[in-house]
């Protein structure tokens, strides 16, 4: 499991990486759309209740992902990296990749989905990106367009400065989502201009400084937990079903508490420890990391696939009792990513299109 040292901190980098990975398959595992005849029937809101337990658990990968980032981008040693140099990387690393399975979901569109392809379509996936999924390849973007801007800031600024920046961030972010809730009224959008996903970039390499005990850690990620599950329960009950996912969202309080815990407890643990103790796993968990891009691009295929049928059998929500269908479907999807992802990495030259 490889590490990264940032201000004298060794963190698991593969493990970190391989959970947000995982996460992101089960929050979309637990979303599976479905027809609902009526939501108050039994077997319905059992659906609702594991859909909604498992995607809680699944909310903080992206930001996972993000912070993790920062970490591994924001690194104060890293500020004077020559601009063509830094964007040549990326380019290599997501751009080839995302042009490749951008073209592969294009086929899917019109071949699977039966959707017509025209070139307002084409043109459209190309502005928004050709599946659902490929917003986090736009956020990435948007992060590596800035990342340069914010090496030089976080390599020149003290720890008062950059706390002062997570803070206003938190605030910011935290005050403007709560409002959404208290319609018509809406807070003036020029009060607060950080807010969104920059913040937990910084806050990845920020909060490296950070020092909780890890039975706190542990209150606020159960605590975070408790309050996303049944906050989603009520806020359904009493406002209605548009705002159920309100408290899955990466900027409620909730999730950024779960986010934070989660990243700081990982952060915390001995990549040798986890070696030592579990081989095996840790030689998953190096492949999951290694092929990360191309199990978040591949995975909604797979996920379709087993849902829908087209492989002569369904896994769905519908079929099987949620609670154990999710992290089945899940766990399957994985496997297949990996069985498929693994040997044409070794065709030459394909390694380098598909991630």
């Amino acid at each position: 499991m490889s590490d990264q040292k940032s201000e004298g901190i060794l963190i698991p980098i593969d493990l970190i990486r391989a959970v947000a990975m995982v996460m992101v398959i089960l929050l979309h595992a637990a979303g599976e759309p479905h027809v609902v005849i009526d939501i108050m029937a039994p077997e319905e809101m059992t659906r609702w209740w594991a859909s909604n337990f498992y995607e809680s658990l699944a909310s903080p990968c992206i930001a996972l992902f993000v912070m993790l980032a920062g970490v591994l981008l924001l690194r104060p040693n890293r500020f004077d990296e020559p601009l063509g140099v830094f964007f040549k990387k990326r380019w290599e690393r997501i751009g080839l990749p995302c042009i490749f399975w951008g073209i592969i979901y294009f086929a899917w569109h019109f071949l699977v989905n039966g959707e017509a392809v025209t070139a307002g379509s084409i043109l459209q996936g190309i502005l928004g990106g050709p599946y659902v999924h490929f917003w986090f390849v736009y956020l990435l973007t948007g992060l590596f367009l800035v990342t340069p801007v914010l090496r030089v800031f976080v390599a020149h600024s003290n720890w008062k400065t950059l706390r002062y920046l997570m803070l206003l961030w938190l605030g910011g972010t935290i005050i403007t989502y709560i409002l959404t809730l208290f319609e018509p009224l809406v807070l003036n959008a020029n009060v607060f201009l950080l807010t969104g996903w920059l913040g937990y970039f910084v806050m990845g390499t920020g909060l490296l400084r950070v020092r909780l005990r890890r039975s706190v850690l542990c209150i606020m990620l159960v605590l975070g937990y408790l309050w996303t599950i049944l906050g989603t329960y009520l806020v359904v009950g009493t406002l209605g079903e548009r705002f159920s996912r309100y408290f899955y969202d990466s900027f409620s309080f909730n999730v950024i508490i779960v986010s934070v815990a989660l990243f700081l407890l990982l952060s915390s643990l001995s990549f040798q420890n986890v070696k030592n103790r579990f081989p095996r796993g840790n030689r998953l968990i190096c492949l999951i990391s290694q092929n990360t891009l191309p199990i978040y691009l591949l995975h909604i295929l797979v996920l379709e696939t087993l849902h829908k049928g087209y492989l002569g059998f369904m896994i769905s929500i519908t079929t099987m009792n949620p609670l154990l269908e999710i992290p089945l479907v899940t766990v399957i999807t994985l496997f297949i990513c990996l069985g498929l992802i693994i040997p044409l990495k070794k065709i030459p030259y394909l390694d380098r299109i598909i991630g």
